[in-house]
């Protein structure tokens, strides 16, 4: 049997706003979108991973919070899963530091604007019917996050 290998992406809010990481290498994966994220790890979570794949190629502190449900398949061995997630107060802006080379917030009616990557595609469309429309609502005892000023990538 072979070994399964998830990748986790993050579908990162920000208010209505969905992060998308353009890809910068390998080459058969440049200039194509995709939601942020990696390999997990040996003895992590994939909360965990997720964690440290954005403070590796964003630079952010982020809060993991729910899994998207559904799992998508990549080139085996590996698997993709989603999960929500959104920038602490304090954490800096994101920044494109590791595979990829520009980043975009696209609101709802936006998302359908840059070439993702096959995989995200129905990640996304898992996540807008998990959300209602594809950002994720504040819960009750949950102010919604606050709107983060991002500097558009050059």
């Amino acid at each position: 049997m072979t070994e399964r290998i998830v990748v986790v992406a993050a579908a990162l809010h920000d208010g209505d706003r969905l992060l998308a990481a353009r890809r910068s290498a390998p080459p058969a994966l440049a200039g194509r979108w995709e939601l942020p994220g990696g390999k997990v790890e040996d003895g992590e979570s994939p909360q965990e991973a997720l964690s440290r794949e954005l403070r590796e190629e964003l630079g952010v502190e982020a809060e993991v919070l729910e899994r998207v449900p559904g799992e998508w398949p990549l080139k085996p061995p590996y698997v993709l899963q989603a999960w929500t997630a959104r920038l602490l107060p304090d954490s800096p802006d994101p920044k494109p530091l590791q595979d990829h080379d520009e980043l975009r917030w696209l609101t709802p009616e936006r998302i359908g604007e840059v070439d993702w990557l096959d995989q995200d595609v129905e990640a996304i469309g898992a996540l807008r019917a998990f959300t209602g429309a594809g950002d994720r609502p504040a819960g009750p005892h949950e102010p919604a996050p606050a709107r983060r000023r991002v500097p558009p990538s050059s």
